[in-house]
Formats: C-alpha cells, sequence, structure tokens
C-alpha cells in the first residue's frame, strides 16, 4: 500500500526555490482572473496546469512538504468552515475555466494533459455532494497518524529549517481543533467510522503525548539535529519545542483523546455498513468510482471477485499438492500459520530479510525494464505508535527536492504474525518493481507537467504494484513453494477485498461474516485479517483499486503480447506503460492502445519485402 501518493516551477509567481505565500482568496481570484482566455490552447492549458498545481501545493501544505515544494511549511491545511468553502468554490472555478480551453486546437501530445486536468477538477465538484470533510480521522488516517510523518519529513539540516518546524508546531492545536469541531458535526449527522474500527483510537492520541517529551513523535526531528547546530543553538531549540509542547500540544491532543473516548466512540454508528449513512449508496458507489476509476457497480465488482478468488484458489491447490503435504486447504493454511520455521523471532532479523529481499531484486530490475529510477529507497519498520493496528506495510514516497529517499515500512508488531513466506510478494509490492520504482520514475519524468508527476490514481499505483508481483519468477524470487504460495496468497487478498468490501459496505454481510470469508480463502494470520477488515470499513471502497488495477495492467500485457507477437519486448512495454505516471484506467488504455496501434504499423513498415524474383532465363547446357 501506499500510504498517500504525496507529492520548481516558474510562471503564476510558482517559484518555489523562492518561496510562495499561501494561496488565500485574493491570490486565487488575482491568478485565476490572469488566465488566458480562448487565446491559444496550448498557453491556456500551460497556465491552468501551473494554477492548479500551485494551488494543490498552498492549500494542501503538508503535500507541499512531501513534494519539496518551499514557503508553506509553516502552516497547515486549514479545515474550517470557511476554509472548506473556499477550497470548493475555487475548485469550481478551476473547473470553469478548463472549459474555456479548445481542446480541439491542442496538440496531440498535449491531449492527455487536459484530459487529466478536466476529469480530476470534474470528479472533484461531483464529490462536494458527499460530506468527506465530516469524517476527517478514523484509526488509518487522519492527524494523529500523519502530522508525525510530516513533521519528520520537513527539511531539518539548519537553525532556519527548525523555526519553520517551530512555528508549524505552534499553529498545530488550531488544526487539531477544527477536526475535533468536524468529527462533532459529523456525530450529530450519524456521519462517522464504525464504532467497532475506533477502539484504538485513544491510545493512537495519547501515543503522540507522553509525559517525556523526548519520547513523542512529534518532536522527534529535534533529537536528530545536525551537529553543524552548535550545542547552545541546539539546545535552545530544544527547549522552546518542549516549551510549545508543554503549553499547546499536550492539552490540546488529551482533550481530543478525552473527546473520542467519551463522546465520540460512544456515539459512532454501530451499523458497519457505509451505505448505513445518509445518502450512503450513492457515496459509496462515487468512492467505488473515484477509486477504481472505472464505471463498475459494487455488485460487478463483487462478481468479479468472487471468480478471482475461485480461480487463484485453484492455482493454490496445485501449489499444495506440489509440496507433498497431507490435508485439505484448512490444514495447510494452519501449518503456514503456526509452524515457527516460518516466523523470524527478532525485529531486526524481520528487517534484515525484507533488505536482503530488496537488494537481491535490485539486480535483477534490468531484466524487467529499460529505465529505472535514480531516487534511492530503505526499509525501515513502522512507528511503534502506530504498528499495532497499521497494515503490514507502506511505502512513503521520496523527492529528490526533499532530499528524502523513498521509504518501505515493514511492521514488526506481533512477529508471530509476519511469516517469512509473504515477505517476497510484499517486498515486490512495497518497494521494487512495485510503488517505489513506479512512483519515483513518475517523479523524475521532467517532460511532464509537475501537476501529471505529482498525481496518483489508486487503481494505476496499486494495481501496478500488485501487478508487479506476479514478476516474481522472472526476478528470480518464489523459488520455493511457500513463497511462491504466498504470492498467490496475495493475490488471493486482493481478490478476497473485492467480495468483503462490496459485501459489508453494500450487500449487507456482518463484519464476523467477512472475516471468516478471509480466514477461509487465505492463509493470513488473523491479526492481519482484523486489520484488513476494519480497514475496508475505515476507507470503504479504496481497496477496490488494486485487484481491477492489476487485471486492466494484465489485460493491456496479453493485448500487446497477441499484436506484436515475437516483436514483443517487455522491457519496452513496461517502459512505456510507467512512461506517462500514474493514469485513470480508462485514459490508461486509451493510451496504451494508440502505442500498441503505433507499434504495429512501425512494424509493417519495416517489413523486410521478398526479393525480387528473377526472369527466367534459357537453360545452356555445354556438351
Amino acid at each position: 500500500m501506499s500510504l498517500f501518493n504525496k507529492f520548481l516551477l516558474a510562471g503564476l509567481g510558482l517559484a518555489a526555490a523562492t518561496g510562495a505565500s499561501a494561496m488565500d482568496e485574493k491570490a486565487f481570484n488575482q491568478a485565476i482572473d490572469a488566465l488566458p482566455k480562448k487565446s491559444h490552447a496550448s498557453e491556456d492549458l500551460k497556465a491552468l496546469q501551473d494554477l492548479r498545481y500551485r494551488w494543490i501545493m498552498e492549500s494542501f501544505p503538508e503535500r507541499a512538504t512531501y513534494e519539496g515544494y518551499a514557503g508553506v511549511n509553516d502552516r497547515w491545511t486549514d479545515y474550517s468552515k470557511e476554509g472548506i468553502k473556499r477550497r470548493q468554490d475555487q475548485t469550481r472555478r478551476l473547473l470553469a475555466a478548463s472549459r474555456h480551453i479548445h481542446d480541439a486546437q491542442l496538440p496531440e501530445s498535449e491531449h492527455l494533459d487536459y484530459q487529466l486536468l478536466y476529469q480530476d477538477l470534474l470528479s472533484d465538484v461531483k464529490g462536494f455532494q458527499f460530506p468527506d470533510q465530516l469524517l476527517p480521522l478514523n484509526h488509518m488516517d487522519g492527524i494523529q497518524r500523519n502530522v508525525p510523518s510530516v513533521l519528520e519529513s520537513m527539511p531539518h539540516r539548519t537553525v532556519a529549517d527548525y523555526e519553520i518546524i517551530l512555528a508549524r508546531l505552534e499553529k498545530l492545536p488550531a488544526l487539531v481543533e477544527q477536526t475535533e469541531t468536524l468529527m462533532r458535526k459529523g456525530l450529530k449527522k450519524k456521519i462517522t467510522p464504525p464504532q467497532i474500527t475506533l477502539r484504538e483510537l485513544p491510545e493512537q492520541i495519547r501515543a503522540l503525548i507522553p509525559e517525556d517529551p523526548k519520547q513523542s513523535p512529534l518532536l522527534k526531528v529535534f533529537h536528530e539535529m545536525p551537529a553543524s547546530i552548535a550545542p547552545a543553538r541546539r539546545q535552545r531549540l530544544q527547549q522552546r519545542a518542549y516549551a510549545v509542547y508543554h503549553k499547546s500540544l499536550v492539552p490540546a491532543w488529551r482533550a481530543m483523546a478525552e473527546f473520542v473516548e467519551r463522546d465520540y466512540i460512544p456515539g459512532a454508528r454501530v451499523d458497519i455498513a457505509f451505505t448505513s449513512m445518509p445518502d450512503g449508496m450513492r457515496w459509496y458507489a462515487h468512492k467505488v468510482r473515484v477509486a477504481t476509476t472505472t464505471s463498475l457497480s459494487p455488485e460487478q465488482i463483487h462478481e468479479i471477485g468472487l471468480a478471482e478468488v475461485k480461480r487463484i484458489r485453484a492455482e493454490m491447490d496445485k501449489v499444495i499438492a506440489s509440496t507433498g503435504f497431507q490435508g485439505d486447504f484448512k490444514a495447510f493454511t494452519d501449518f503456514l500459520r503456526t509452524d515457527p520455521r516460518f516466523y523470524y523471532t527478532d525485529k531486526e532479523e524481520l528487517l534484515r530479510g525484507y533488505r536482503d529481499i530488496a537488494k537481491r531484486i535490485d539486480g535483477e530490475l534490468p531484466s524487467e525494464f529499460g529505465k529505472l529510477p535514480r531516487l534511492p529507497y530503505g526499509v525501515k519498520p513502522i512507528p511503534a505508535y502506530s504498528e499495532k493496528s497499521q497494515t503490514t506495510a507502506y511505502y512513503m514516497p521520496g523527492s529528490n527536492e526533499a532530499g528524502r529517499a523513498g521509504t518501505f515500512y515493514a511492521n514488526t508488531y506481533d512477529l508471530a504474525s509476519r511469516p517469512k513466506w509473504e515477505m517476497e510478494a510484499l517486498t515486490m509490492h512495497e518497494a521494487v518493481p512495485g510503488h517505489h520504482l513506479q512512483i519515483a520514475l513518475a517523479q523524475e519524468q521532467s517532460d511532464l507537467h509537475p501537476l501529471r508527476r505529482i498525481g496518483g490514481y489508486t487503481a494505476f499505483v496499486e494495481g501496478w504494484a500488485l501487478y508487479s508481483e506476479s514478476l516474481g519468477k522472472n526476478l528470480g524470487m518464489y523459488r520455493d513453494p511457500y513463497s511462491e504460495f504466498g504470492a498467490l496468497s496475495y493475490d488471493m487478498w486482493r481478490a478476497v477485498r473485492l467480495v468483503v468490501d462490496t459485501g459489508m459496505n453494500q450487500l449487507g454481510w456482518s463484519r464476523e461474516q467477512a472475516i471468516d470469508y478471509f480466514m477461509d480463502n487465505s492463509p493470513k494470520p488473523k491479526h492481519d485479517i482484523v486489520v484488513e477488515i476494519d480497514r475496508y470499513l475505515a476507507w470503504p471502497g479504496q481497496a477496490l483499486a488494486y485487484k481491477l488495477g492489476q487485471l486492466k495492467i494484465k489485460e493491456l500485457r496479453s493485448k500487446t503480447e497477441q499484436a506484436l507477437g515475437s516483436r514483443f519486448n517487455v522491457r519496452t512495454f513496461h517502459d512505456e506503460l510507467l512512461s506517462a505516471g500514474a493514469l485513470p484506467l480508462n485514459l490508461l488504455e486509451t493510451r496504451m492502445n494508440n502505442w500498441i496501434a503505433t507499434q504495429e504499423n512501425d512494424a509493417a513498415q519495416t517489413k523486410p519485402q521478398p526479393a525480387p524474383v528473377p526472369a527466367p532465363t534459357s537453360e545452356i547446357t555445354s556438351s
């Protein structure tokens, strides 16, 4: 899973290197009024892309931090009622401006830019009919999870960097208060996450404010100061941070934890189905469309899931038979869940195991890819304050601009639920050739507008990562039947999602029914399965994107192989698929179909012509 596909420009004041001011209403109005109107299509498009990029970076400063966009690192997104309305109104104006562009006049190379810009803005505006802002926090996501990550991702090399971090910390209580206000409004309207999923939320919040500030994730960077900062200055900065911590941060977070424990959890909805909330059927359908970038209904997706579960189960049975194991599927999965040979007993050994796998894959990548990213990546443990309710692993993008490598975070909590047989497939998904390779390549596409480089469509990003797992044998993985079964179990995991996400959120399944279905078709440990089931309740529809994206990419590869035959080159196919950054599945299919047609035409034009047949001549014989 890629947690948040998080993200210098000239023109319209986009000089990141010299800093930028927040895009308030006046600045936005001036910028949008300055846009060309029906003059030159390419210039109009470029101007609107520039404005849209600046607007994203300055409206959502946390995202700007991840991208290395300077000038707004001292603030947080404004989640006041006025701030939310302002962003919605501005998005509508951006959509209206996009309709002024004469897309028919654009050169072919810019049509995709326009389609993406228009489609994204239209999707955002359609989403405003649903009150997503009233669900700002759950056990998987929210300020209690994101704030420490943002602070750690900020530049922290100089005294000036630390002054900016302090300024941001001082503004943090306002963000906490705005979030709590939205939660209270949601509570009144019966718009909350399911109560069962919130059980660990107070613990997550309190983990941010231990008695000793040195142990707080919020102040982690103040104990990682470089030697270039003089000891006396270092101490003064730390003391200022401690003062903010005790005076402002602890009271704010403590009040939120008490509110969650006293009011929010007791008042949260008991019915787990997302569709049980006001207008929930239409809202869930919208979430499904956004996540999958398809027009498939939840019912259609449920049926696709059932078919995929059946197919993968047959493959798993073949692998079980190849091991000589005597017993049925349940007995084999119980064996995988419980045999000590499949588990580490030391957290550092688990991390070293992941790092070894990653390095082995690195050496094989050129056989499948012609172009590889420059940005490196590392493997780290998921932070202790969130590991208990976090998934098995996730990836956080790096940034060349911010001087930060990509990171594959592995969960070291409860080692008895972290089997070795899943590690190869998981590394291929989260690191290479999955998330890191795809996202870092997109970030390094200098010929794409920055707006395109930060794009993150879940169906593409996660679909690619799941497809990447299928490349294991070509990359030297899955050499023993247990790792091969592990890869199939990960494919099954994503197929089961199609069944249980739609089952619980729309088709009336209970949480226990979903857990049992998962257990019956997967060897994953029960702790992992429970975490996953609760994830689908907290993020309805999101997990549907993985399998649907993978199926589309596999379909496109099969179509390319059939069209090109012996001329098919897997490295060329992968490079082309990734060369435009992340795309919605509908536009990905159109783009790749056009590329396939071009390859066929080129092959036809260069096909060797048969040698001319010589004219018959009189036979001459000698006597």
